[in-house]
């Protein structure tokens, strides 16, 4: 049996270039690249995805892999990977920044933990919301909502189907100013009411100077912050689930 090095260059860039982009999610994406998740299981699941995922779909190009065409597609697969898992990244992104001002609030700012999501240091309230959107992401199967949308930008933009549209970048940094804005929701309860014992707390030093307004202030900051906390749950999940299906919007639009 003859096998021709067409067919050979055929075979390896139907396998090469989808996995190509499915690594480049997977490395930026939310849940799958946490630095708790070992590297070789993230290889591993990519290889996995775009190996199920390779009868389904559509021709690739029969461009040389290892030509100046083939390293500019695969450039563009890397590019593309990238953005789509950075959408998604800004999402749990904006649970941090709102976990960061309710912190800073009620005076944890200074109580901090490593976030295994980032392996950073953030707030002991942002690593508390992080598990929890976390939790309720992989209850409702958001992770399998993400392999989805990967295999769906196979057809949405094949492989070699030209480069993406000129306002790429700036969707993607006007969907930054995004992220403030839904971490900016998530935390207004809380600093709204921690706000209001500030001014109350202001009110009685000007009634009381001689009153130590900082052994009495911060206990009672502190007590606010956590009844909030446990009575922000009701806004933290519903915003949260409004920004992650607006990032789904947003990469549906891009890819279109």
């Amino acid at each position: 049996m003859e096998i021709a090095t067409a067919d050979i260059v055929r075979w390896v860039g139907s396998l090469l270039w989808p996995l190509v982009r499915i690594v480049s999610f997977v490395l930026a994406a939310p849940v799958f690249g946490a630095r708790m998740v070992p590297v070789r299981m993230r290889l591993l699941l990519a290889l996995l995805v775009a190996w199920l995922l390779l009868p389904t779909l559509p021709a690739m190009p029969s461009v040389d892999p290892l030509g100046p065409g083939g390293l500019i597609i695969s450039a563009h697969q890397v590019l593309l990977g990238v953005a789509m898992g950075f959408i998604f990244h800004l999402v749990f992104s904006a649970v941090v920044v709102a976990g960061q001002s309710v912190a800073m609030s009620m005076g944890l700012g200074f109580a901090s933990a490593v976030d295994p999501q980032n392996g950073v240091q953030v707030p002991v309230v942002s690593q508390y919301y992080m598990v929890m959107v976390t939790l309720v992401f992989l209850a409702l199967d958001g992770h399998l909502a993400l392999l989805a949308t990967v295999a769906e930008s196979f057809h949405l933009l094949p492989v070699g189907a030209g480069a993406w549209s000129a306002e790429l970048p700036l969707q993607i940094a006007l969907w930054g100013s995004r992220m403030f804005v839904g971490a900016l929701l998530m935390a207004l309860p809380a600093m709204a009411a921690l706000l209001l014992v500030n001014l109350a707390f202001g009110v009685m030093t000007r009634a009381a100077p001689q009153l130590n307004i900082f052994a009495v202030g911060f206990p009672i900051t502190l007590l606010v912050g956590f009844v909030m906390l446990l009575f922000s749950l009701q806004t933290l999940l519903p915003q949260f689930s409004e920004l992650f299906a607006a990032g789904f919007a947003l990469l549906r639009d891009m890819l279109s």
